[in-house]
């Protein structure tokens, strides 16, 4: 193997080892302390495969759907992370994500990066079905925490319900069979006075 290729890969991947310390929004369920990006793309990635059978897509790759997941906050190394209801923030921090995704992949030669860049920029699109279901368990897996932590965090923020729903609409269309819990959910969240009505 080119020493060159070689070196690149395992600069990445000590790389990747920094997503452990970059730390979320996102309280665990045993509200023990706040979880890290590294740990929520394993959890991601595990409930993209207990939900893919169910998806509305047919013929859909979960290895793709699995390694985009595994990709997609890598670039949160440099950006960190930016609670998504921040919605005044968001441009700002999807240039700094670019900026991130071109150094972190570019440590990666041989079409490597490449490849890892086009995994991260199709999650971002939301255009294909593979990106619109990882989208929709890269949402659900938080409202979950969110939920079991009787919205904490949402409380903290003074998150509203309408922006809730909004955010998780990429589940009414890849996981359809699940929106009507969602709902739910995020009804009975509001009537305990975990999120502001709307």
């Amino acid at each position: 193997m080119d020493t060159n290729i070689l070196a690149g890969q395992i600069n990445f991947v000590l790389e990747a080892d920094k997503l452990k310390t970059i730390v979320r929004n996102t309280l665990l369920t045993d509200r023990s302390r706040l979880e890290n990006a590294a740990e929520h793309s394993w959890h991601v990635a595990l409930t993209a495969m207990v939900f893919f059978d169910s998806a509305s897509a047919e013929g859909m790759d979960l290895h793709r759907i699995l390694k985009m997941l595994l990709v997609h906050d890598l670039v949160e190394i440099d950006s960190g992370d930016l609670l998504c209801y921040h919605t005044d923030q968001i441009s700002a921090q999807k240039e700094k994500e670019r900026k991130a995704a071109e150094r972190i992949f570019g440590m990666l030669t041989g079409g490597q990066g490449d490849k890892m860049r086009q995994l991260w920029q199709e999650f971002e699109a939301l255009e294909t079905p593979e990106s619109r279901f990882a989208n929709a368990v890269d949402r659900l897996q938080p409202l979950l925490q969110a939920i079991r932590t009787d919205g904490q965090t949402w409380r903290q923020h003074g998150i509203r319900k309408d922006q809730v729903v909004q955010r998780m609409q990429p589940i009414r269309t890849a996981l359809p069979h699940l929106w009507g819990y969602v709902l739910e959910m995020i009804d009975n969240a509001a009537e305990a006075g975990n999120l502001v009505k709307s």
